[in-house]
């Protein structure tokens, strides 16, 4: 669909496309190759959340619980993240302006680490109390 006059494409969302120059298509496609690889990783930190509520680790309910929420959580926030990047990036490139830096990203990582971390903790003080207290 053409826009009237211009004889530019009509794209959405206007706020990235409605300003600037266009931009050398490689950056863009690289900037939505960037885009679908945080919508990859949200998707898989939504199933893991999933996963681990329902394979049940042995890890105490509420720790396993509360964990599961946090994984789900950090990826909805990595879909976000994913989508707010590519609009800014995009609209950088379009102004020729520097490309922001990790944003979100980071949070997203130390939260994959902190929930890492607490899981495996968990896991181990599971499976080390599990067996003395069976016997006991």
């Amino acid at each position: 669909m053409r826009s009237e006059g211009s004889g530019a494409p009509h794209r959405w969302p206007r706020s990235v496309y409605a300003n600037g120059e266009e931009p050398d298509p490689r950056f863009s496609l690289a900037n939505e190759r960037t885009f679908l690889a945080w919508l990859r990783t949200a998707l898989a930190l939504i199933a893991g959340g999933v996963a681990l509520e329902t394979v049940r680790v042995p890890a105490a309910d509420g720790l396993r619980t509360s964990l599961s929420v946090a994984v789900v959580l950090l990826g909805v926030i990595a879909a976000l993240h994913g989508w707010r990047s590519w609009a800014r990036s995009e609209s950088a490139l379009r102004h020729r302006r520097p490309l922001s830096g990790p944003g979100l990203g980071l949070l997203v990582g130390l939260g994959v680490a902190a929930v890492g971390l607490v899981l495996g903790i968990g896991l181990v003080a599971g499976l080390v109390a599990g067996p003395a207290s069976g016997h006991g």
